[in-house]
């Protein structure tokens, strides 16, 4: 019952949506000091009547929204809706996915395995100073190179990141300087992976866990943050290196749903590019080709 409630994942999903983010626009973010005097407010965010107005639509018709009475609004009523809640552009394409009658799909029982393809395999292996992985829709680690497992522990294939991070906190606060910034963007961006697709047995399971062990998860799913894994910095105090600062990319694999390959970089000769040198020795990769130019050898000719 906890991962079932804690998921999200009854039939009203829009509804669940639009009411946690309406709980996190404050009146003032959006010009209603001045519409109403003062008062002691019963639940945070805006009322419902208020979004309602902002929206352009009558009181009775978003009540029946957040009620899961009308779960398709019209594309221009959710493009408002998203206006009104100041959604960014991740957030405002999950609500109308969510308003979407798309017929949702009969699932396989037992779940079918996600596969990562021998090549992709191959190229990450190819890979051995650039530390990357892939990652399920779930955030299921599927595969990684040998310098992504030493980076971060939690990047080992069978692990899942968000198990990874929540449960092993501690280790997640000593890894991660900007621990509370990076847990708010990973509960986004498990949201982002499986869309409205929340009836997932396995997503289930893993939200009801974590749900349960972690008071700062179960906070962060109540909010219905959506945020897409495209790219972004990220910085490590590392227990054998010190500080890194890298940058990541993601990109969607085709013909594999919802897996992502992450890679992560950081600027050629500076000092995080070192600590990653040095990392990558430690676990005895074979050092980097130094290029002709600077090991003084000239340039084949043309």
């Amino acid at each position: 019952m906890a991962g079932s409630s804690s998921s999200g994942s009854g039939d009203n999903l829009i509804g669940s949506f639009l009411r946690a983010r309406r709980e996190q626009v404050r009146p003032e973010d959006v010009g209603l000091q001045s519409l109403s005097p003062p008062t002691r407010r019963r639940v945070p965010g805006l009322r419902r009547e208020e979004l309602a107005m902002l929206a352009g639509v009558s009181a009775d018709y978003y009540v029946r929204l957040e009620q899961g009475r009308d779960q398709h609004p019209s594309e221009q009523v959710v493009e408002a809706l998203g206006r009104a809640l100041q959604l960014d552009d991740d957030a405002a394409a999950h609500l109308h996915e969510l308003a979407r009658p798309t017929p949702r799909r009969r699932r396989r029982s037992p779940a079918r395995v996600e596969r990562v393809r021998p090549g992709l395999l191959r190229m990450l292996d190819a890979w051995p100073h650039t530390p990357a992985f892939i990652t399920g829709r779930r955030m299921d680690v599927l595969a990684s190179n040998a310098l992504a497992v030493a980076l971060n522990p939690a990047c080992g294939p069978g692990s899942n990141m968000v198990r990874s991070f929540f449960l092993d906190d501690d280790a997640a606060r000593e890894l991660y300087p900007d621990f509370d910034k990076i847990a708010v963007e990973i509960v986004a961006s498990l949201r982002a992976s499986v869309g409205p697709d929340l009836d997932d047995p396995q997503l289930t399971d893993l939200v009801g866990e974590l749900s349960l062990k972690s008071d700062l998860f179960r906070k962060l799913w109540a909010r219905h943050d959506v945020r897409d894994k495209a790219d972004g910095d990220k910085r490590f105090h590392h227990p054998l290196v010190g500080p890194i600062e890298l940058r990541y990319e993601s990109f969607a694999i085709n013909g594999a749903d919802g897996q992502l390959l992450v890679i992560y970089h950081t600027e050629p000769g500076s000092k995080s590019a070192q600590a990653l040198a040095l990392l990558s020795s430690m676990i005895g990769q074979p050092a980097e080709p130094m290029p002709r130019e600077a090991a003084g050898q000239e340039s084949p000719a043309t």
